[in-house]
């Protein structure tokens, strides 16, 4: 199969092996001229960042970078690329990376020219209409990774450094003008990231895919984008420079994030207090946590898990999914409690709290409370 694509739903997307030589085309088509590339401290120093500067600055467009980034961004982080942008006098954002760079970068283009603070525009009811849309920043973004799917999304997660509260930000013209999906960065991805990026992108699509919400276009997605992590993810997980799996798994990334405007549920819900506080891997938090919500959210979503499990190749309906998703676990050697990841059970009821608070919550298929959360975490656990 030819893995060469140019896409538009939900943006302009440029996919394929070697496309990373079009950002500065990239950059014209978002009209930027004087880019600020943000990505994360331990990716600034890889072949593939001074790659992508070495791009921009053959094409005259310098190689300006920021990469004071947390695994975990917060407003601090914020604040810093503000200052960057401001002090560059540019004109646009290259977010570069994973789900923190990614992030991180849509929100400095975003915050550059407001005046409110950046939790103004948590996404809530409508706060987005706050914004000066017009100081809203073009962004154009590259994944490094295959899992959050950030580079079409309109939201970025960002930490709350006083508060360690998880906020989702959302405004629609965070959503990059121009993404760039180049495979061939992904090569060579270790492989503990490489599991922790694919089940995120898992944990995407089982959400969207169980979300009580109408939008059929995101359940077909969310329903591939479950075939594409079964079948590629151990491929790729095997073997760092299988392309073929990387460009599925990229594509699957993109699709995961796509799905969840539909919704996500309970395995976010916890993930997001559990990330802020002890600073844990996102995918990996999302994958120790899904067994425990397949179990709770199971009477509401066996029928529809029932008809999807032949399609993704598993036996016994339902009940052959919740057995496969521990299975899936395994093979990646995730941890199958909390505990080993650094989560002390003495702060179940602040993550509860936390957790009744995220936004993830309204997507659950089984309403969420303090009782069954409290249960959530306590089996996790």
């Amino acid at each position: 199969m030819n893995f060469i694509a140019n896409w538009s739903y939900p943006t302009a997307i440029s996919f394929g092996a070697g496309r990373i030589a079009e950002l500065p085309e990239a950059c014209a088509q978002a009209g930027v001229t004087r880019p600020l590339l943000v990505t994360d401290r331990g990716l600034a120093a890889l072949p593939i960042t001074a790659q992508a500067l070495d791009i921009l600055e053959a094409a005259g467009l310098g190689r300006a970078l920021f990469a004071d980034v947390d695994p975990n961004p917060n407003d601090q982080n914020l604040a810093g690329g503000i200052a960057a942008y401001e002090d560059g006098d540019h004109d646009g954002v290259i977010a570069f990376g994973g789900g923190s760079g990614l992030d991180l970068g849509k929100m400095v283009a975003f915050m550059a020219g407001q005046t409110r603070p950046v939790w103004d525009f948590e996404d809530v009811g409508d706060n987005w209409a706050r914004a000066d849309a017009s100081k809203i920043a073009p962004i154009v973004a590259v994944p490094t990774t295959a899992g959050t799917g950030s580079e079409v999304g309109r939201a970025s997660v960002l930490t709350n450094s006083q508060t360690h509260a998880k906020k989702i930000i959302f405004h629609p013209q965070v959503l990059p003008k121009v993404v760039i999906c180049d495979p061939e960065l992904t090569i060579g991805m270790p492989q503990a990231i490489t599991a922790g990026t694919g089940l995120d992108a898992f944990a995407h699509a089982v959400e969207a895919f169980s979300s009580p919400h109408y939008h059929p276009m995101s359940q077909g997605i969310a329903l591939e984008t479950m075939r594409l992590v079964i079948d590629n993810l151990p491929l790729a997980y095997a073997d760092a420079t299988n392309i073929a799996a990387r460009a599925n798994m990229m594509s699957a990334a993109a699709m995961g994030a796509t799905a969840f405007q539909k919704g996500l549920g309970a395995i976010h819900a916890m993930s997001h207090p559990i990330g802020a506080v002890f600073n844990t891997h996102h995918g990996t938090t999302n994958a120790v946590c899904m067994p425990a919500v397949l179990d709770l959210n199971a009477p509401a979503i066996r029928d529809r898990f029932d008809r999807a499990a032949p399609y993704l190749g598993i036996e016994h309906g339902y009940e052959g999914f919740r057995a496969f998703v521990q299975e899936f676990n395994d093979r990646f050697a995730i941890p199958r409690t909390l505990s080993e990841l650094g989560v002390d059970p003495a702060r179940i009821p602040d993550l509860v709290t936390m957790a009744l608070d995220d936004p993830s919550c309204g997507g659950n298929p089984v309403p969420l409370t303090r009782a069954n959360l409290t249960d959530l975490f306590t089996s996790t656990m």
